[in-house]
């Protein structure tokens, strides 16, 4: 396990690292998760391994700490990311994003673009305001005192045992900011970040999520955006064939 200090009063973002070639591949998990969890037996396969890899944990995630100071937006955890890489002392790194890691790791490419050669996104949030159905609308829709005091407990009892999993190790007010920020969205909006970067994109989306809303944009601005077959919102999980193909970049 590596650490490295995300402000100036001590806290760490913390990643565990499997040594390799460059350029490494940093996991960036999603809201309430962990990124080991969702993203270590893919990068274990032989079509991955050998590359330096890095399983990160945003703050108030995992084993990363959890300031009660902390705003937790997403480029204040785009920032904590890019405090890790600096440490690790990587450039042009390929960042793998899973929902909201997806859109940390657009913002982390906007705000040093130096530090990402390559994204590949699973679902990443694009959009701000998504709707109501969003698991990060859903705890933002308590207020943050009331989501600690109660509604982090009931949240938990209405997700999924897999997501529920994660979410109960993640700090319920780091939780709750971060899913007002993934809300609030970044400026200029994900969307809109990733359509202008210049570097190689991949947008996975599960067949059983449904159209990719502006995807059309999306190819036209040079995303490789790819269905996969039989997968929800966990592509990882229910494609792993695909998921790897897509991030050894044999689509």
């Amino acid at each position: 396990m590596e650490q490295a200090e995300f402000d100036t009063k001590g806290s760490c973002i913390r990643w565990t690292e499997v040594p390799g070639e460059e350029p490494a591949r940093v996991y960036v998990h999603g809201l309430g998760s962990i990124s080991s969890v969702y993203h270590a037996h893919v990068a274990a396969r032989p079509e991955l391994a050998g590359r330096r890899s890095l399983f990160v944990d945003l703050p108030g995630h995992g084993i990363s700490d959890r300031p009660e100071h902390f705003g937790y937006t997403l480029e204040e955890h785009a920032d904590a990311l890019a405090a890790a890489l600096d440490a690790a002392e990587l450039t042009g790194a390929e960042v793998i994003g899973h929902s909201m890691g997806g859109a940390v790791a657009i913002v982390l490419a906007h705000r040093r673009p130096e530090l990402v050669s390559r994204l590949v996104l699973t679902e990443a949030n694009l959009d701000a305001f998504p709707p109501p159905a969003a698991g990060s609308s859903g705890i933002a829709s308590y207020e943050e005192d009331a989501f600690v005091d109660g509604g982090h407990a009931r949240v938990l009892e209405s997700v999924g045992p897999m997501w529920a999993a994660t979410m109960r190790l993640a700090d319920p007010r780091a939780l709750h900011r971060s899913a007002a920020g993934l809300r609030r969205g970044s400026d200029p909006v994900m969307r809109t970040i990733v359509e202008g970067l210049s570097v190689d994109r991949v947008y996975m989306q599960g067949e059983l999520s449904g159209e990719l809303e502006g995807r059309e944009a999306l190819e036209v601005a040079g995303v490789r955006v790819v269905t996969v077959p039989g997968a929800g919102h966990n592509v990882m999980f229910d494609n792993p064939d695909a998921f790897v193909a897509a991030v050894a970049g044999r689509l």
